[in-house]
């Protein structure tokens, strides 16, 4: 997967995260988990799924009870292991999966990467992408690193990964902080502030670009 596909798949899915009420509001991680259970078939245990996106068993116990409690998913006691709850997507979280893919592909702009993408199609990409678990500060990193920005401004960043400013404005201030970004000047515009990466933060971008360009989308299976 290319790091531009990548960048415009969550750019659009941020978007479309900010018309959701707040109670019906899906991380991407949620709507990973969703695309991955509608792809393999319709059910995994917990385990599988933490596994799948690296998660430790509080966090997605959290994911899972919230899509739960949507009527996404149902959370089932195990056959054999009583402890290992297996998730198995309803109806309602396929028509989910389904709405969220062309709302998703829709918000994708003429000529931008996968703008012309099915929904199918950005179903298999969202389940190859839950495998990365990115949040705001790694995409603001991989976003610096993709756009080729040498810097680039928070309103830069607001526009080209689809996060909220006050979002933007936190995750750049604790990036500076903790060395990862910087912030520069330029003289034809004294007083816009701007940030750029530091050899530090390249080096995080440029470790979570190559895992990002070795996701591998599943196509879907032949008929007959």
């Amino acid at each position: 997967m290319e790091l531009r596909e990548y960048l415009s798949i969550r750019r659009a899915y941020n978007l479309v995260r900010q018309e959701a009420d707040a109670p019906e509001r899906l991380t991407f991680s949620e709507f990973a988990i969703l695309c991955r259970l509608d792809v393999s078939g319709g059910s995994l245990r917990t385990s599988d799924i933490a596994e799948y996106q690296g998660s430790l068993r509080p966090t997605m116990t959290h994911r899972t009870k919230h899509l739960s409690t949507l009527g996404f998913i149902e959370r089932l006691k195990g056959d054999v292991d009583k402890r290992n709850v297996v998730c198995q997507i309803t109806d309602e979280g396929r028509a989910a999966v389904q709405a969220l893919c062309s709302r998703t592909c829709a918000m994708i702009p003429t000529g931008q990467a996968l703008s012309r993408v099915a929904p199918d199609r950005m179903r298999r990409y969202v389940d190859a992408m839950g495998s990365i678990n990115c949040m705001s500060g790694e995409l603001i990193l991989i976003g610096l690193l993709g756009y080729g920005f040498e810097s680039c401004s928070v309103t830069d960043l607001v526009g080209g990964l689809g996060l909220l400013q006050p979002t933007v404005s936190m995750s750049v201030s604790s990036l500076v902080e903790e060395g990862f970004l910087r912030r520069v000047q330029l003289d034809s515009a004294p007083r816009s502030a701007r940030v750029a990466l530091t050899d530090k933060g390249l080096e995080v971008a440029r470790t979570l670009g190559s895992q990002i360009e070795a996701l591998v989308i599943r196509r879907k299976p032949r008929q007959g």
